[in-house]
């Protein structure tokens, strides 16, 4: 039996439901994988931190309203402090994301690895701006540097290359990808305005208050240069995406298109080419003959094409938190098996 200390950094929405998935997994897998785990730290900027080398109650860290309370050692500094401190191996990093750094992330995970933890992330800062620094520092710790949950919520988009496609080269990929803008094209499909809609994802929580990172494109572009990063072997920017957001898209527009038979959607896509690689994150008009047609509100899609399989589609529908703990929960799995 493997035991584990685990550090959560970062105890919002995606951090809490980690916690009820390991609560719900614990004999699972103690009993598949005859792996078990106690949680010695949690940080977070807004919910305060703990840390407890003999493990924290899960149960009450979900109850309380400020994780101090539940700390048997002196609160952290900070998050680097907190790193260090917590005696954990693994680090669960789920700190807000920042598009045009990927910092502080990037350099907890470093700390994390450098102190022989493995580091799982869904951010997609680490990912996109030092995705080969990290995993080689990973490997030359003897430890994992995995990210599942950064594109399609947990989805298994980087392992399936990884694990069940040896050999195979990414050629190219299109997809729907950011949850935000397809919500409101299916909304405005519905009679809302685009305002309205907007309103609404912010209302359930999937819209920040300045929506701008998803209805300008930015989202969409980090994960497009996730993709090629990683999937393509090329460090890539999001800067360097073709990127075209949803405002233009009127009700008008939105109507007009559904009495032709087709449908708005804010279309991610990535090409090898001679000339090097080509990305774009823009509104397209969608065909019924195509599967992204059907991708209705938060549900994602991507369809990639390799050098020896041909076409392969990937759908998530109704993605949430529970889904992007799901993605921490194997890349937990797979980094200590």
């Amino acid at each position: 039996m493997q035991h584990h200390h685990l550090a959560l950094l970062g105890f919002g929405n995606v951090g809490k439901a980690l916690v009820r998935l390991l609560l719900i997994k614990e004999k699972e897998l103690m009993e598949r994988y005859s792996i078990s785990f106690s949680v010695t730290g949690i940080y977070s900027q807004r919910h305060g931190a703990a840390l407890d080398p003999g493990g924290i109650d899960l149960n009450r860290a979900l109850e309380v309203t400020n994780l101090n309370v539940l700390s048997t050692q002196p609160l952290p500094r900070d998050g680097f402090d907190f790193i260090q401190r917590s005696q954990a191996n693994v680090l669960f990093e789920n700190s807000p994301v920042n598009y045009e750094t990927g910092q502080p992330a990037i350099d907890y995970l470093k700390t994390a690895l450098e102190l022989g933890m493995h580091g799982v992330t869904a951010n997609k800062g680490p990912v996109v701006h030092a995705y080969h620094i990290l995993t080689e520092l990973a490997r030359s710790q003897g430890k994992r540097f995995l990210f599942e949950s950064s594109v399609m919520d947990g989805c298994p988009v980087f392992s399936l290359f990884r694990e069940t496609l040896p050999a195979a080269k990414l050629v190219r990929f299109r997809g729907v990808l950011n949850s935000t803008t397809n919500l409101i094209l299916t909304r405005m499909e519905k009679g809302e305005s685009f305002d309205q809609a907007v309103a609404y994802c912010q209302k359930i929580g999937i819209a920040e208050t300045d929506p701008s990172g998803d209805i300008d494109g930015w989202d969409a572009s980090v994960k497009v240069a996730a993709l090629v990063t990683v999937l393509m072997d090329t460090p890539y920017k999001p800067q360097q995406v073709d990127r075209q957001g949803i405002r233009k898209i009127s009700p008008a527009d939105v109507q007009q298109a559904l009495q032709a038979g087709k449908r708005w959607k804010l279309v991610c896509s990535a090409e090898k080419r001679p000339e090097g690689i080509q990305t774009k994150v823009a509104p397209e008009l969608i065909g019924v003959e195509s599967p992204m047609f059907g991708v209705e509100g938060t549900t994602s899609i991507i369809r990639f094409e390799t050098d020896v399989l041909g076409q392969l589609t990937v759908i998530e529908e109704n993605p949430g938190p529970h889904t992007t703990a799901y993605g921490c929960l194997a890349d937990f799995i797979n980094a200590v098996r």
